[in-house]
């Protein structure tokens, strides 16, 4: 969005003022990071996480470049190449630990970041593109963690592997073939491994074009903010830095914290044991399971278990599968509702915390045995999560009574009589860091 308020960047540096003219990095950073880029003055630390999925992003990238130094993508060898980073690479343990774990932050970062643009409706116009992009990284960063969870070769790794493309098959007509070409074989071996190492290497790179694409997106309307009210003026915003870039350089710190001490202290507690196992295409574990962040979808999967009409019920759990993600892009036309935020939404913030109870739920089926009373619930809890897009929502955004907005995102942060003064006026004489009143 263009602000007339923004600040213009002015190089006074001789040096600086040839770069501008000629290549304009500078100015680019400024207006996209810096004093150029004004932001709502009432963003919470629930907007931090967008920063710290391209924070993991870039850890990712990093400590994968150097793994990708020593390990060997060939089954008679990559399962100890993996052994020989963690044992005779130098800090080879921290790279390995660091991405694998890695993986599982960005996830968890990710998966806050979506559920924050579900309650505060991120998704609603003008914002369509950035929520659409969003989940395009999201479906990129599934198919990246799943090609490296199967790098290891551990027992795992080769089942799931297994398991996840024999999936496939399920499809009419194409299936078979359709599993064959992207294994490159029969079963998993040296050719599966290679094209997977190839493209795990490759996809975080279009991770980082799209995540580029994203933020561009976010800079044409703007950042949205915990009322859901646009940006009316001046006194509404403040400039990114230092203001956000102090919170967002807080938020990290903790991020760090916690993931050093994930990484240093318990840096198995989110893998597989069997997955230091290595793989035996004639040995099946007793319970195959993916990686904790894909257990939800995997519940759904499991879920049909028996056969409609002539639709086996694998196909059914394929397409649910896969729908429960698809869903999502529909949702800027689902939910019709006015108001974006969902604390001006009593009614769906409960059935947004009924969600949130539900993905729990299907989590713990996802990770439990297929058996019952697991597959019972995971039926149930998938049945809702449907029925939670496809129904609810739009009923709640047609019958619900929201209450009343503020008149400016400034009312909402230092009350009607601030917002009566600062409305009076003036642009220039507004102070933008202004703090909020206790």
């Amino acid at each position: 969005m263009s602000f007339p308020w923004a600040k213009k960047y002015e190089p006074t540096n001789p040096f600086m003022q040839w770069l501008d003219q000629r290549l304009p990095v500078p100015r680019l950073v400024y207006d996209s990071l810096g004093a150029g880029y004004p932001t709502p003055r009432n963003l919470n630390y629930f907007w931090n996480f967008g920063s710290l999925a391209g924070i993991a992003l870039v850890l990712q990238i990093v400590t994968g470049i150097v793994l990708a130094m020593h390990y060997a993508a060939n089954t008679q060898v990559a399962f100890g190449s993996v052994e020989h980073i963690m044992r005779d690479v130098n800090y080879g343990w921290l790279f390995r630990y660091a991405h694998a774990n890695g993986a599982s932050f960005f996830f968890i970062v990710v998966y806050i970041h979506i559920f924050r643009g579900l309650y505060f409706s991120s998704y609603k116009a003008p914002r369509e593109m950035i929520w659409l992009l969003g989940l395009v990284i999201f479906l990129l960063m599934m198919a990246t963690a799943f090609m490296g969870y199967v790098l290891p070769w551990g027992q795992m790794s080769f089942w799931g592997a297994k398991v996840i493309t024999g999936l496939f098959s399920a499809i009419p007509l194409v299936g078979e073939t359709l599993q064959t070409w992207l294994l490159g074989g029969f079963a998993p071996d040296n050719a599966a491994l290679n094209r997977f190492f190839s493209l795990h290497y490759l996809l975080p790179f279009v991770i980082a074009g799209v995540v580029i694409l994203h933020i561009w997106a976010l800079h044409i309307p703007g950042s949205s903010n915990p009322t859901g009210v646009e940006v009316k003026s001046e006194v509404d915003t403040v400039p990114f830095h230092p203001y956000y870039t102090a919170k967002d350089g807080f938020g990290l710190g903790i991020f760090l914290i916690i993931f050093t001490l994930v990484v240093t202290l318990a840096p198995n507690a989110l893998g597989h044991p069997d997955n230091y196992i290595e793989a035996n295409p004639l040995s099946t574990p007793a319970h195959i399971v993916p990686e904790w962040y894909f257990l939800p979808f995997y519940a759904i999967l499991r879920a049909f278990t028996v056969d409609f009409l002539f639709i086996p019920a694998k196909l059914m759990g394929v397409l649910a599968m896969f729908a429960s993600i698809l869903l999502l892009f529909f949702l800027p036309w689902l939910d019709k509702s006015p108001v974006r935020s969902g604390n001006y939404r009593p009614l769906f913030r409960i059935f947004f915390v009924l969600l949130l109870v539900d993905v729990v739920i299907l989590t713990i089926c996802g990770g439990a045995p297929a058996e019952e009373p697991w597959v019972m619930i995971s039926q149930v809890a998938s049945a809702y999560y449907f029925a939670h897009f496809l129904l609810i929502l739009p009923i709640v955004s047609s019958i619900e009574k929201p209450k009343p907005l503020p008149n400016s995102i400034t009312e909402a942060v230092l009350g009607k009589s601030a917002d009566d003064g600062a409305s009076a006026g003036t642009t220039g004489s507004a102070t933008p860091g202004l703090q909020p009143a206790e």
